[in-house]
């Protein structure tokens, strides 16, 4: 599908949702791995790749690096046997902060590589340091010029890294460079979402030597050559949060399949104390809601296992509508609040405290109005805000939304949303 900036969504408010879907494949874990696929000669196939923004611009990256890539159906097929450039395309490179995963198997591949600082979504600090000074620990060469960053592996070695946050990004870069690194590396304080568990999965599947995956201690012993493969992705726990979401904002009863259930423990447990009807069996989970829900009363993120910040502000629309007070903290990012003054255009009634702390006071009804995405989760956020907001709610900006959830509209549509893009 074609994305378009100037994409608008359309929503008439106030229907609920009924119905069975299934969920799309992670964006979070496709475009580490397809990064990883620049780690083999060989051939690698990604199956089921989502039809998102952030793919379509990864694959563009690829092919300037000199990867010959292509779709079979929602295949996507990469030869990267022919590797020409090692420096990322310094406009893609700042449509998404994805691209800094391609450090990790570039350096690996090529010995050196150079970025431009990577772009994304502005929802706060997200430090490159942290992946510099890990590097810097494996004795690779950093040269920093203006908005490039140069970087060089011929004296890197294996080694001990502690991370000062758990980063997922660091995480997997390194993940990715140490495994065909000579020599035993170890990442202590490593991110243990289960995208970094996928991504080792992919690893090893190409003959990767790599333990402790989904721990805060992650060991790599790197090998002579990795492999081609086939490799499904896990699917999208942020998507399938944020349909649990929808339905518990917009009333109604779904279905939903092919997700793994304990990637949101988290989030089943809140809705579960907030009023909502759940059942799992078999790996399919039924969400119904039919009463008024109960706050919360407070709420913070953190790094998996705790409550994902991605998911954050869909809670913050949830409690919009919870005739309740409910503090929201986020210990993640100090910009997830942008979507607070949209949200007050549609008569929420929300205090900011600062930067990591707001305070809803949950009213009857959201009315509708025009709102802008500001960033993908914020964006999505703002069309769970329209499905129950009185009046016709218009989303500009929605290609914001477009980099990770594969046809919003049309999900929504299936479960009996009033949703149209123009």
């Amino acid at each position: 599908m074609s994305y378009k900036k100037k994409d608008k969504f359309i929503i008439n408010g106030g229907n609920k949702l009924y119905g069975t879907i299934t969920v799309q494949t992670s964006k979070n874990a496709t475009l580490p791995i397809m990064s990883a696929s620049l780690l083999t000669t060989d051939i690698v196939k990604i199956k089921s790749c989502p039809d998102i923004l952030d793919v379509q611009n990864m694959i563009k990256i690829l092919k300037k690096l000199g990867a010959n890539v292509k779709l079979e159906n929602c295949d996507c097929i990469i030869d990267s046997s022919k590797l020409k450039d090692i420096c990322v395309d310094y406009k893609l490179c700042k449509t998404m902060r994805s691209s800094i995963f391609l450090l990790g198997s570039i350096l690996a591949r090529c010995k050196s590589a150079s970025l431009a600082m990577p772009g994304g979504c502005n929802i706060g600090k997200r430090p490159i340091d942290i992946h510099i000074n890990a590097f810097k620990r494996l004795g690779v060469k950093v040269v920093e010029l203006n908005d490039f960053i140069f970087f060089n592996a011929d004296s890197a070695k294996a080694g001990h890294i502690r991370l000062k946050i758990p980063s997922v990004g660091a995480t997997e870069n390194i993940v990715q460079f140490a495994s065909t690194l000579k020599g035993k590396t170890e990442i202590f304080n490593a991110a243990r979402e289960p995208e970094v568990v996928d991504l080792c999965n992919f690893l090893k599947k190409m003959g990767a030597k790599i333990y402790g995956a989904g721990t805060s201690k992650i060991t790599i012993f790197g090998v002579d050559r990795l492999k081609g493969v086939e490799y499904k992705p896990i699917t999208d726990r942020i998507v399938m949060g944020t349909l649990l979401v929808a339905t518990a904002i917009c009333g109604g009863s779904i279905q939903i399949c092919g997700a793994n259930v304990n990637q949101n423990k988290k989030l089943i447990e809140i809705l579960s104390r907030m009023g909502c009807q759940i059942n799992i069996k078999n790996g399919i989970i039924n969400l119904s809601r039919d009463y008024s829900l109960k706050s919360i009363k407070t709420l913070s993120t953190g790094y998996y296992p705790k409550f994902p910040t991605d998911l954050q502000s869909m809670l913050l629309v949830l409690s919009c509508i919870v005739n309740d007070i409910t503090i929201i903290n986020e210990k993640v990012f100090e910009n997830r609040f942008l979507i607070v003054n949209e949200l007050k255009k549609m008569g929420a009634k929300i205090d900011i405290i600062n930067n990591h702390t707001v305070r809803v006071n949950g009213v009857k009804n959201l009315v509708a109005n025009k709102v802008k995405a500001l960033d993908l989760r914020g964006g999505a956020s703002l069309v769970l805000a329209g499905l129950v907001a009185k009046g016709n709610t218009v989303v500009e900006n929605v290609h914001l939304i477009d980099r990770g959830y594969c046809h919003l509209e049309d999900m929504l549509k299936s479960l009996g949303a009033d949703i149209k893009r123009i």
